[in-house]
């Protein structure tokens, strides 16, 4: 995620302790196209893991690019994916360009079946799942498995749901014929792990947790309290513990995080795999304003530079450059710079010398 940038040395350290730990499948990188730069990440996971033991989330915005993300993903050798695909009617009018329920079907199905004729375990997600009604999400979810998907995955992009509210919407989803369910919360309310104890009592599968609970939008489910709350209220002996310290530690210093990663509203760490989207439309990722709880919300990056992120941070600082050329220009100087941290006065600072002597 932007901000945080792990080299393939720490993703392979971390994914080995992940699955001595007994976690069955860890997630690493991310493909929406040719030249991933997630590719030395996905890679080294498969060499401390295996291809079998990972899996890799795969953007879907239209056929086009589905299918050049599908080729990335079985040139680095990919096994499971996970196809990121906006269901409530805000994030698919952003993201897809369409709120209708029957485009979204179509587009899922179409999606879905040409990974699995590609040979890919599919797991399809809702992003933004738990917001969206269930009039919507059903019939979008019954599709998903009937095209052939694996699993589902439902994404409390934006924490709404009450335990008693999550557990209801699951036993829906798991109702659905031939259905795997997965949940994916985040810890904006400090409920994450609450949620996906609820998740696990309606009949979900599968949890989706990240160490040290580091995450966008304040969070994810924190594995460590995940496990040790499963161990306690469950006597679940399934995981072995002991490495979950080591875990927390590696990952916090990998990350640049300090000692810990404060979870919840207050936190500093916000960052967004579609960072553009949510600083031009906070309301559509944000459960509540930053400002109503003394937060500001500011750009933090190192090299996920877009245009669209490039043409937020300029937007009213009367600089007047070719966005496309300054990008790549930019995003240039920051691999040759080490990818130093950027904000938007470091961006706008950076206009101001461009083009280059």
């Amino acid at each position: 995620m932007a901000g945080v940038e792990f080299g393939p040395k720490d993703a392979a350290a971390i994914a080995g302790l992940l699955v001595r730990t007994g976690v069955e499948l860890v997630e690493v990188g991310m493909v929406s196209g040719p030249g991933t730069k997630d590719a030395d990440l996905v890679l080294a996971a498969h060499e401390a893991v295996g291809p079998e033991r990972s899996m890799t989330l795969v953007v879907v915005r239209d056929r086009r690019q589905v299918d050049a993300a599908l080729k990335e993903a079985e040139r680095l050798g990919v096994r499971h994916i996970m196809c990121s695909i906006p269901t409530s009617e805000r994030h698919a009018e952003l993201k897809l360009g369409s709120a209708s329920l029957k485009f979204l079907q179509v587009h899922a199905r179409s999606a879905i079946s040409r990974a699995k004729e590609r040979g890919f375990h599919v797991t399809f997600s809702g992003e933004d799942g738990a917001r969206t009604p269930p009039e919507r999400l059903i019939p979008y979810v019954t599709t998903g498995f009937r095209a052939g998907a694996d699993r589902f995955r439902l994404a409390e992009t934006v924490p709404c749901l009450s335990p008693w509210q999550m557990e209801e919407t699951i036993a829906e989803l798991v109702a659905i014929d031939r259905s795997e369910i997965e949940i994916h919360s985040h810890n904006m309310l400090g409920m994450a792990v609450a949620n996906s104890l609820a998740a696990v009592r309606a009949g979900a599968r599968w949890v989706s947790a990240t160490v040290g609970g580091i995450g966008e939008r304040g969070g994810n489910t924190p594995l460590a309290e995940l496990l040790t709350a499963l161990r306690v209220l469950h006597a679940d002996t399934r995981f072995d513990l002991t490495h979950l310290t080591e875990l927390s530690r590696l990952a916090l210093k990998s990350s640049g995080l300090g000692d810990a990663f404060q979870p919840g509203p207050a936190t500093r760490h916000s960052y967004a795999y579609e960072l553009a989207g949510q600083l031009s439309h906070p309301e559509a990722y944000e459960t509540l304003p930053a400002e109503l709880v003394g937060n500001t919300r500011r750009l933090r990056v190192r090299s996920r530079l877009t245009p669209a992120l490039v043409s937020w941070a300029l937007a009213g600082s009367g600089s007047r450059v070719d966005i496309e050329a300054f990008t790549s220009w930019l995003i240039e100087r920051q691999e040759r710079d080490g990818n130093p941290l950027l904000d938007r006065d470091a961006i706008r600072a950076a206009a101001a010398v461009f083009p280059p002597a």
